[in-house]
C-alpha cells in the first residue's frame, strides 16, 4: 500500500507543480481516479528511509491520463511504476473529457494540442506530432 500512496502523493505534488493544486482541482468539479497500475520493485524500501519519487507525463487522452513514477533512495533505485488516472466529476456524474487546468497542470506539451486518444506524447523537448490534415 505504501507505494501506491507514494504515487498519489507524487501525482498531486506533480500537478501542483504545474500549477494546479489538488484542493482547486477538486474546486473546479473534477477528481481523478486511479484505474491502472503496475508496480516494479528493484531493492527494498525500509521504514526509516527517505524515499523520493519521481513523476513523469506518460500520455493523455480523452478521459485519462498516465504518469510513470521512479522511486529512490539516495541515487539506489528502489521501484518503478506506471498509474493510469480517469478524470471524474465530484458531483457523482462519473467519467469527463480531460479539462484545460488539468492538461496545462501535466506540462507544455500537452497545451500544445491533445493527442488523439492512445497516442503516446513525444519524449520531452520533441513537441507534438502535426495532425493529420486528412
Amino acid at each position: 500500500m505504501w507505494y501506491l500512496g507514494y504515487f498519489d502523493e507524487a501525482m498531486a505534488e506533480f500537478l501542483a507543480e504545474g500549477g494546479l493544486p489538488y484542493p482547486d482541482m477538486l474546486a473546479s468539479g473534477h477528481d481523478v481516479q486511479l484505474v491502472h497500475t503496475e508496480i516494479d520493485w528493484q531493492s527494498s524500501l525500509r521504514w526509516a528511509d527517505d524515499a523520493c519519487v519521481d513523476v513523469s507525463l506518460e500520455s493523455v487522452g480523452a478521459t485519462s491520463f498516465a504518469l510513470r513514477f521512479a522511486v529512490r533512495v539516495g541515487e539506489t533505485p528502489v521501484a518503478s511504476g506506471r498509474t493510469v488516472y480517469v478524470v471524474v466529476g465530484t458531483d457523482g456524474s462519473g467519467k469527463k473529457r480531460v479539462p484545460p487546468n488539468i492538461v496545462a497542470a501535466l506540462g507544455p506539451e500537452t497545451v500544445k494540442g491533445l493527442p488523439e486518444p492512445g497516442q503516446r506524447l513525444p519524449e520531452p523537448g520533441q513537441g507534438l506530432p502535426e495532425p493529420d490534415p486528412g
